[in-house]
């Protein structure tokens, strides 16, 4: 196992660095300290290399512009009806940054730069990083400090791990916004066999947010429990796919070891995700974190080749 880092620039008075992790049967991942963002993942398949998500040409393009290519994006990912959130008579008012509405927390948690601390040991190499969104940022409450390590293992296993902690009830519902695509950056995307053990998912409006309720996937383009190519559900002239211009919708996960599974158009490259986050749906008090009270989820990654 190898972990590597270089300092490629700096922002906000703060070093700017890339970081690259190896296993021993040649799978690498790059990181940076800038949104704590997932650079790069390749794969070795017949003798080169396989690039399996997406990724701009060079860590230095990263702060150019948002992008959400890989990042840890919070407070809160997702979009916020007219950036109102009541709590109790309160209403609490986001930044209005899509329409008439909030989306993925403002100036968010993936355009800072996160503070880091390398970890080695035999059979794996982490990256930890670390970040204080103080209190009022955004319009959120609360002093949020938040940490988010990639941990890489001999196993093919990419881990995530995001824990949090608030001195305010605040709202705070964060994601990794990494683009997968096994058939190196983005050639067959239609081609990909997707399985999702959801049984329900989110209609949503023309500006994204749902429609109130959620709608069962049988019978329905959102079906991919028994696996599919995306190009059935992208031709599918589901008025919810025409609505968003593709897949762009909440999912309801079954809370099963393996939630989605995704396999290359060639079959040489396959990823199963896992996590214990769950899936939002209508209940809000599933993205609000309590004072004092520590918060961790955690997106697992394994890629067979």
């Amino acid at each position: 196992m190898k972990l590597t880092f270089k300092k490629y620039g700096q922002l906000q008075g703060r070093d700017l660095c890339e970081f690259v992790l190896e296993n021993d049967h040649g799978m690498s991942v790059k990181l940076l300290n800038y949104g704590a963002t997932l650079e790069d993942v390749a794969i070795p398949v017949d003798g080169a290399k396989r690039h399996v998500i997406l990724s701009l040409k060079q860590a230095e393009d990263y702060s150019k512009e948002r992008n959400f290519l890989g990042g840890t994006v919070g407070r809160i990912a997702g979009r916020v009806w007219h950036g109102q959130w009541k709590n109790g008579d309160h209403i609490l008012q986001l930044p209005i940054n899509d329409g008439e509405n909030h989306i993925h927390g403002g100036f968010g948690t993936d355009q800072q730069v996160w503070s880091f601390r390398p970890e080695q040991g035999e059979d794996f190499v982490s990256v930890h990083f670390s970040l204080l969104d103080p209190d009022g940022h955004n319009g959120f409450p609360g002093n949020l400090q938040l940490e988010a390590t990639y941990t890489l293992n001999n196993s093919g296993e990419l881990l995530y791990d995001l824990t949090a902690y608030s001195d305010k009830l605040t709202i705070f519902n964060p994601t990794n916004h990494t683009y997968f695509c096994l058939d190196d950056l983005g050639t067959k995307i239609d081609q990909t066999k997707l399985f999702l053990d959801a049984d329900y998912y989110l209609p949503v409006k023309e500006d994204g947010l749902p429609v109130g309720g959620m709608e069962a996937v049988e019978g329905t383009a959102f079906d991919f429990r028994m696996g599919k190519s995306m190009e059935d559900a992208l031709k599918s002239g589901d008025a919810q796919i025409a609505l968003r211009k593709g897949l762009d919708h909440p999912f309801i996960l079954n809370g099963q070891k393996t939630a989605a599974k995704v396999v290359a158009s060639d079959g040489k490259v396959s990823m199963k995700m896992g996590t214990n986050a769950p899936a939002p749906g209508n209940d809000l008090r599933e993205i609000t974190l309590e004072p004092g009270k520590n918060w961790q989820r955690q997106v697992s990654w394994k890629f067979e080749y």
